[in-house]
């Protein structure tokens, strides 16, 4: 898919065609994250170091879930 870079007031953007809107599952108004890669970039509905500390957070949790099960009063 090409996309052509445009004038958008006094900066420059690229219009995204409802079709990759919808595969993306994004819609006006909400954010997209860009992350650099070696061949590249990515646009993404997520953002990325969000992601990579859940993660973390999750296998913390799931390491400790005995504990994290008492602390809760269960």
């Amino acid at each position: 898919m090409k996309l052509k870079i445009t004038t958008v007031g006094n900066s420059v953007g690229v219009v995204l065609p409802r079709e990759l809107l919808a595969r993306l599952r994004v819609e006006k108004g909400d954010t997209l994250y860009v992350t650099e890669l070696p061949d590249g970039i990515k646009l993404a509905p997520f953002d990325p170091e969000f992601a990579a500390k859940m993660e973390v957070a999750e296998k913390v949790m799931r390491r400790r879930r005995n504990l994290l099960h008492k602390l809760a009063g269960s």
